[in-house]
């Protein structure tokens, strides 16, 4: 695969100047499907992490930034935290609690709409061992109740003793203005790491393998979502207003995955293919051919030589 398309470059330090300027990195943590990914891309402005209504949708911690005038946060999204049954789970959960020794301020995000349980335990047993500001937001308020609110707030009072608990609801945008006022507050002063037009300092071929990701999980959602890996075999960059070329292999661990996900005639590869094109299409900067292909790779989820090539740590 050709490298070098990258959608911002790696952060090399903070520049100089800019007195009175906040930067620094904010943790995303907490169970799985409580709208950590909903929340970052509501923050940023912009789709830096795919989501969807199935748990563990992340898989390796990805950065999102927004870019203030007087701040500059650099927020990272992590997998959710939850008891691994398998190699990529194992791993998941390592670079979840790994993001949380790296950064200036951390965000525990639950959905408030559920009530607390077991991977809610996990992800407080995680915060207890934080050792920089802890921040709660309890997301998802326009679905939640005030009983349910109460809930939490007593929960945490009992378990954890945040800075600050908030409320918010990243699919509406509800106390997105408090949060990141009360996430700047605890950053240490300082220039920004990165330009005021960076929003993630993912590659662009990163992005891409997460959006087919993406629309493989929207389509499969019943059947098959956790199974899927997408790898990416060739990025080749078209000369300008040409087509660039993408082949992608999907993985499964099982073939009567494979032969849900190829579908009738090949009818599920190519709607995968007709769904994530546009949004490619948006992050590479004009029309991409997209070759999809699907591979039964047994057990790919309990293989760490396969998940290290596919999920390299950072």
């Amino acid at each position: 695969m050709t490298e070098g398309t990258t959608a911002v470059v790696q952060p090399t330090g903070p520049q100089q100047g800019m007195p009175g300027h906040r930067s620094g990195f904010v943790a995303l943590f907490g169970p799985p499907n409580s709208g950590k990914s909903t929340l970052l891309n509501a923050l940023v402005g912009a789709k830096v992490a795919i989501t969807t209504p199935v748990p563990q949708t992340t898989r390796s911690p990805l950065r999102g930034i927004l870019t203030l005038p007087h701040a500059q946060v650099v927020f990272v999204d992590t997998p959710g935290l939850h008891r691994p049954r398998h190699k990529l789970g194992e791993q998941m959960v390592r670079e979840a609690r790994k993001a949380l020794e790296d950064v200036d301020v951390a965000l525990l995000v639950l959905d408030a709409s559920r009530t607390p349980g077991e991977e809610a335990e996990e992800a407080a047993q995680a915060a207890r061992g934080v050792r920089v500001p802890l921040l709660v937001a309890l997301n998802k308020r326009d679905v939640a109740t005030e009983e349910d609110m109460g809930t939490w707030e007593r929960w945490l009072a009992q378990r954890l003793h945040p800075e600050e608990v908030l409320r918010t609801s990243a699919l509406r945008g509800d106390g997105l203005d408090g949060l990141v006022e009360a996430l700047v507050r605890r950053l240490p002063e300082g220039p920004p790491y990165f330009t005021a037009d960076d929003l993630t300092d993912q590659p662009v071929q990163a992005l891409v393998r997460e959006i087919i990701r993406e629309k493989a999980m929207e389509l499969t959602r019943e059947e098959v979502p956790h199974a899927i890996a997408v790898e990416l075999e060739e990025f080749r960059k078209a000369e300008e207003g040409g087509v660039t070329y993408i082949r992608a292999t999907l993985h499964v661990e099982r073939p009567s995955q494979k032969k849900i996900l190829v579908g009738a005639g090949g009818r599920v590869i190519r709607e995968i293919g007709r769904r994530a094109r546009p949004e490619v299409e948006a992050w590479v900067g004009g029309p991409v051919y997209l070759d999809l292909w699907v591979k039964v790779t047994e057990d790919w989820r309990r293989k760490e030589g396969f998940l290290r090539r596919l999920y390299p740590q950072r």
